[in-house]
């Protein structure tokens, strides 16, 4: 039994211990803001004005401030139906009212960090997902003042990989390093379809196999693991690694 409790032990820690403390003492050395008041929240410039007349459904992430952005990124949601100029932003905060739109930029930094874009889909298949995605924010369980809660969830995370769940064909795929993604916002430790099985205790350990995931172990929030086809590696504090073209964020068919 030792030698079992010390396998595990080892394991554990090569899998989710050792990287996170790797990528926090690389994180010290970077320079960050003292305090949100001190951050930069602009526009990073990622984003040129959408076409007015094509529909788009994106979404976006950045690492979070202080300490927590040496192991988390915070995720949102845009949107823009065709015959409008503009994205509207959709995202959860640990403050007020959680979910808010249009708070930010598109496009803005997060604590002084630069998004990426982890999704991005036009034309029909976007106006056919918009709809949706509106239906299931307006239907989002945690939308009560006092209903954020920053570990295990739910949390910014939780609401994006949410909404993607509650909609049919919303293929995107939250960083490996969103923390709280993978709380169980309706209640349910186990879920399976064709596609993907999920089991989750209550955010603080579980695993998910299959569908555009591959094979993830979640541990205290953190996602240890591979992607399809071993496209990727999924590291605590690093994220989703891509180790072949496939595995790199792009426009998705229309």
């Amino acid at each position: 039994m030792y030698r079992l409790l010390k396998a595990v032990f080892l394991v554990l820690s090569v899998l989710f211990v050792l990287p996170a403390a790797i990528h926090a003492g690389l994180w010290l050395y970077k320079d960050r803001p003292t305090s949100w008041r001190t951050a930069n929240w602009s526009s990073s410039g990622l984003l040129k004005p959408p076409p007015v007349n094509a529909s788009e459904v994106m979404v976006l992430a950045a690492r979070t401030g202080g300490l927590k952005g040496a192991l988390a990124t915070h995720s949102w949601i845009l949107l823009k139906p065709k015959n409008q100029g503009w994205y509207d932003r959709y995202e959860v905060v640990g403050w007020g009212r959680p979910v808010r739109k249009n708070a930010y930029a598109p496009d803005a930094r997060w604590y002084s960090n630069n998004p990426e874009v982890l999704y991005r889909v036009n034309g029909k298949k976007a106006a056919r997902l918009i709809p949706d995605i509106l239906r299931a924010i307006e239907n989002y369980p945690k939308s009560r003042r006092g209903d954020y809660r920053i570990w295990p969830g739910p949390n910014s995370n939780t609401f994006v990989a949410s909404i993607i769940r509650d909609v049919e064909n919303f293929d995107a795929v939250l960083d490996a390093s969103a923390v709280g993604r993978d709380y169980p916002v309706n209640g349910l430790w186990y879920s399976s379809n064709k596609n993907e099985t999920t089991a989750s205790l209550g955010g603080y350990a579980g695993f998910r196999f299959g569908g555009s995931s591959g094979l993830e172990l979640n541990l205290f929030g953190l996602v240890a693991g591979f992607g399809p086809a071993l496209e990727s590696i999924k590291l605590p504090g690093f994220g989703t690694i891509p180790i072949s073209r496939g595995a790199i964020a792009g426009t998705q068919p229309k």
